[in-house]
């Protein structure tokens, strides 16, 4: 048995005008809930009204999205300057979603699920599996890629 991730985030709803608003979110990678070979990160939204649903989203799209605009389904992500990234969700007969996250908490959530690793297979050092923008990153925020100091 394999030990949910779990990590509270803050995300900025983006709408059509100007206005951003922060709205927590909690994302979960659970690899003993797979349903496939897959496991998707469940972003969960404790209070908001206004998304009520838990949103999922497969671990290997928000990666890629980090680097490069990424689509699969009603899924959306691309990287938003040297340190935010977009996720966005289309919903059929639903407003799109779009939140705005810093990089670094997700890039430091998927280090932390690969370092769990996937259901069935042992844990696989973070290291192998950093995402991109990483490098990056840490030059923006003044640390490594392990999150010392530089």
């Amino acid at each position: 048995m394999t030990a949910a991730v779990e990590q509270r985030a803050r995300g900025y709803i983006v709408t059509d005008g100007n206005d951003h608003f922060a709205v927590p979110v909690l994302l979960r990678y659970d690899p003993d809930a797979a349903r496939g070979e897959e496991c998707p990160v469940v972003l969960h939204f404790p209070g908001a009204g206004f998304a009520s649903a838990d949103r999922e989203i497969p671990r290997a799209l928000l990666e890629a999205g980090l680097r490069t605009t990424c689509t699969e389904g009603a899924v959306r992500v691309w990287p938003c300057g040297r340190v935010q990234t977009v996720v966005e969700f289309h919903a059929p007969g639903e407003e799109p979603l779009v939140i705005q996250f810093d990089a670094v908490v997700l890039i430091r959530f998927l280090r932390r699920t690969h370092a769990e690793g996937p259901a069935g297979e042992p844990a696989v050092a973070a290291a192998a599996h950093e995402p991109g923008p990483a490098a990056a990153t840490s030059a923006a925020t003044g640390t490594t890629p392990t999150g010392a100091p530089g």
